[in-house]
């Protein structure tokens, strides 16, 4: 499995559950982790409640520093913030793991994207960077709680450049309990992102925090 000792990982929209989350995961797997924002106070306080080491800042620094870099921020604000920050992501991995979704009274439900998906409207944003989708069904309520000392999921991780997809395999397997699992090119990321709201459903239903496991590999 890739080497990730020695990156430097960006969370763009780190102060937000997942991002945030995932941070804290790979900063206990000793990867240094640097947390982004919209504001660099926010990400600088967030930075501190973690420790470990995480360091905080805007957005633009956060990208312009980091090696690979998440992108875990809300929908509505995803192709303004890969817009703007093009030059700073120009030739590095970028990992999207944003989920297109809505919610109405019958519950959560997979929004159309123009671009066909999330990720996909990223590579169409970053022509230069190599863009992944990972990390979508990991839930943010066992990633913040360190009692769960191991993580019991699977990461799918999906791309069209097999090193790009190595790495982040290897960022899900630093995380005790979690794998990675290379899931198909980027063109297929609609359905992964779409799979969300059923396990958000079973979530509500049962009362859980699921994530997924493939069997057989």
């Amino acid at each position: 499995m890739t080497d990730v000792t020695g990156l430097t990982v960006g969370v763009l929209g780190g102060t937000g559950p997942q991002g945030k989350g995932l941070a804290l995961r790979w900063a206990k797997a000793g990867i240094k982790v640097i947390i982004g924002s919209r504001s660099a106070e926010r990400a600088e306080a967030a930075a501190t409640e973690l420790g470990d080491g995480v360091t905080g800042a805007d957005n633009t620094t956060t990208a312009a520093a980091a090696d690979v870099v998440l992108v875990a921020v809300p929908w509505e604000g995803h192709g303004d913030l890969l817009a703007s920050l093009r030059e700073q992501l120009r030739g590095k991995i970028v990992i999207d793991c944003v989920n297109p979704l809505g919610f109405d009274k019958q519950g959560p439900f997979a929004l159309p994207v123009e671009e066909g998906s999330a990720a996909q409207q990223a590579e169409q944003l970053l022509p230069e960077s190599r863009v992944t989708a990972a990390f979508h069904h990991v839930s943010a309520v066992h990633l913040a709680d360190l009692s769960i000392a191991e993580m019991d999921t699977d990461v799918l991780v999906l791309g069209d450049d097999r090193e790009a997809t190595d790495l982040v395999r290897g960022l899900a397997d630093a995380i005790p309990g979690m794998r990675g699992v290379y899931g198909g090119r980027l063109r297929n990321a609609h359905q992964v992102e779409a799979f969300t709201a059923n396990l958000i459903a079973i979530n509500r239903r049962y009362k859980a925090h699921a994530g997924i496991r493939v069997t057989d590999v």
